[in-house]
């Protein structure tokens, strides 16, 4: 997904081929045989890139390279959502009848009104290649009432597909918003950048599915990516700003591949911001918030209850150590005003140095992605980081017992204090919500503390955490069997996506992640076997 996704004993390189980049790890140097995907970039970039480019594709991605190339092949046309919303398979979230994956899951929700967005692999079968999906329930999340595919937007007069990382949220009337990356096969050397998007969960409840553009009637690229330049892992923010009034925030990473074509190190990235209208005009031009800054990704935004923005990011040394270990990361913030576009200076939260590895017992990629929330305590606001880094790293490559951390401040980032929320085992991919309305935070993650002998086994855990103390107050586990994550006939072991997300609202959480629980022949052929879909999770506080 970035700089941060990598094995720790030896490193890789960035291939290219005309405008490729495919992150390779040299035979010498890879510790075995299984092997998360390494890249600096998303993981569905990765991907995607590797579909494109298969030759270029490093020999443990290419079983998997394979299997995709040959549905892209197989002719099959993605199905678009029936007429009638069939009730949910468990917590299954999607219209899915082919058994392609579906993974990495953003969720908002406004009323009776639940939005969630996935990398939906129904791209590979999509005539534009759209592969930012989007699922509409208008019944709290019972049934999905549509489903599709964010459609393409323009870049300097290029029709440019979505591209995956979806981000979803509600603004006021519950106007329903979507962001996704957006860029060609040229990667790099064609258009890229960041496309939002705006409608209704009335039109996108009656609209025909699919990659149908009248789902989502205002779209647009908030941010384009200069020459040698690729805008990866964007976030967004809907919120009341001051005198500013209801905007949307968008952070995201700049890449300057500084040998064209991502050819190789060195590269530079930078955390960059842009402020819009409600109804995406007006929008900013993009604002360095990073500084000098040089090695960094994973930014998070939020509009807080007081109206200010806090951004929050992930810097550390892969750049300066040439990409060798040992990692060490530091998480950063600034702060801007009520209706200001001008941010404060950095603060640091805190020094990371057992930031995620890949996991001991589990093949997927995985990295510390440190998310934010701000609520009010005690009448003044208080912000909130959660993130998770290993308890053990030995050979600083491999993470034993990654834990789920919090820290929060009461003045703007100036001091921090911390807690631990997870409780034994095995934890990542933690997400935090505000639960406006309601009496706790929530924070959501996957746990493997449910499978003591191997710690391979998934389970998603909640937990409500009293923001006064940050002590934990309830712990749930939301699925009632724990989930093979290798299990998927295409993705294997490979990718599950890089965060999944809660949200929560007057003590009533919405969890939004992926499993392997149902079985569906793939495209019609074969036995049902087990698949990856996107979930959704509803619980009490």
């Amino acid at each position: 997904m970035t700089s941060h996704f990598r094995r720790r004993v030896g490193r890789f390189g960035v291939l290219s081929a005309a405008a490729a980049v495919l992150v390779a790890i040299p035979a010498s140097a890879a510790p075995h045989a299984r092997s998360s995907v390494q890249s600096p970039f998303s993981q569905i970039v990765t991907l995607r890139m590797a579909l494109a480019h298969p030759a270029q594709a490093p020999e443990f991605l290419r079983p998997v390279v394979d299997r995709l190339s040959a549905v892209r092949a197989s002719g099959v046309l993605r199905s678009t959502a029936p007429s009638a919303a069939p009730a949910i398979l468990g917590d299954v979230f999607n219209h899915d009848t082919v058994g392609l994956p579906q993974n990495e899951e953003s969720v908002g929700v406004c009323g009776a009104n639940v939005l969630e967005g996935t990398n939906d692999y129904r791209g590979l079968i999509d005539p534009q290649g759209n592969f930012t999906g989007w699922h509409l329930s208008r019944n709290g999340g019972a049934t999905v009432a549509n489903e599709g595919l964010l459609p393409p937007v323009q870049i300097s007069g290029t029709t440019v597909p979505s591209g995956g990382d979806p981000v979803d949220a509600f603004g006021e009337g519950c106007r329903a918003y979507a962001a996704s990356l957006a860029y060609t096969d040229q990667f790099d050397q064609g258009p890229n950048g960041i496309a939002v998007y705006r409608s209704t969960p009335a039109t996108l409840g009656s609209c025909p599915g699919g990659p149908n553009p009248s789902c989502w009637p205002t779209r647009r690229a908030v941010a384009t990516a200069a020459p040698d330049h690729f805008l990866d892992k964007e976030w967004m923010a809907v919120g009341r700003s001051g005198a500013a009034g209801e905007v949307v925030w968008v952070t995201y990473s700049d890449f300057h591949c500084i040998i064209p074509g991502c050819g190789e190190l060195p590269f530079t990235n930078q955390i960059k911001a842009v402020r819009c209208k409600a109804d995406l005009t007006g929008c900013t031009s993009p604002m360095l918030i990073s500084g000098n800054q040089d090695s960094l990704q994973f930014s998070d935004v939020t509009i807080g209850p007081d109206g200010r923005t806090y951004i929050t990011w992930a810097e550390d040394n892969f750049l300066s150590s040439g990409g060798q270990p040992p990692s060490r990361q530091w998480y950063w913030l600034r702060v801007a005003e009520p209706g200001s576009t001008h941010f404060g200076p950095m603060r640091l939260i805190t020094r990371e140095d057992m930031d995620l590895n890949p996991l001991h017992a589990n093949d997927f990629r995985v990295a510390t992605i440190p998310k934010n929330e701000v609520r009010m305590v005690n009448g003044h606001p208080r912000v909130f980081l959660t993130w998770d880094s290993c308890r053990a790293r030995p050979l600083d490559n491999i993470c034993e017992e990654p834990r789920i951390n919090l820290a929060w401040s009461d003045d703007a980032g100036a001091t921090w204090r911390r807690s631990v929320l997870s409780r034994g085992g095995d934890n990542y991919f933690p997400s935090i919500s505000a639960n406006l309305g309601g009496s706790s935070l929530a924070v959501a993650y996957f746990t493997n503390r449910f499978d003591p002998m191997f710690h391979n086994r998934q389970d998603v855990e909640l937990v409500a955490v009293d923001p006064a103390t940050g002590e934990v107050t309830m712990r749930k586990r939301l699925t009632g069997s724990s989930n093979e994550s290798e299990a998927d006939p295409l993705l294997t072991g490979s990718f599950i996506g890089d965060y999944i997300e809660v949200f929560a609202a007057g003590d009533r959480a919405f969890v939004a992640y992926n499993a392997n629980y149902r079985s569906i022949k793939l495209l019609g052929e074969g036995f049902p076997v087990p698949q990856q879909d996107n979930y959704l999770a509803r619980s009490g506080l």
